[in-house]
C-alpha cells in the first residue's frame, strides 16, 4: 500500500467518523490544535487503524504522533 492510498483512507475516515472539514485536512495538520481531535478520539482512530490497515497500534506510539504526516507514515511503516 502506498501513502497515497494510506492519506486517502485517513483523510475519508476523519471526515466521515469525526466530521472535520475536507479543507483543513493537510499533512502539516496537528491532529490536536488544528483539526480539534481530543484524547479520548486517539482511542477510536487507533480502533479504525486497526480496522482499516489490520495491525495492532501501540498506545504508547499514538502518544508521539502529532500532525497527520505523522499519523500517515506511522501507518506506512505497519502496513509495508
Amino acid at each position: 500500500m502506498n501513502i497515497t492510498d494510506i492519506e486517502n483512507i485517513v483523510n475519508e475516515f476523519l471526515i466521515d467518523e469525526f466530521e472535520i472539514e475536507k479543507s483543513i485536512i493537510f499533512g502539516e495538520a496537528q491532529l490536536k490544535n488544528d483539526l480539534g481531535i481530543e484524547s479520548l478520539d486517539f482511542v477510536d482512530i487507533a480502533v479504525i487503524i486497526e480496522k482499516e490497515f489490520d495491525f495492532k497500534v501501540k498506545h504508547k506510539d499514538m502518544s508521539n504522533i502529532r500532525t497527520l504526516n505523522d499519523l500517515y507514515s506511522y501507518i506506512e511503516e505497519h502496513v509495508n
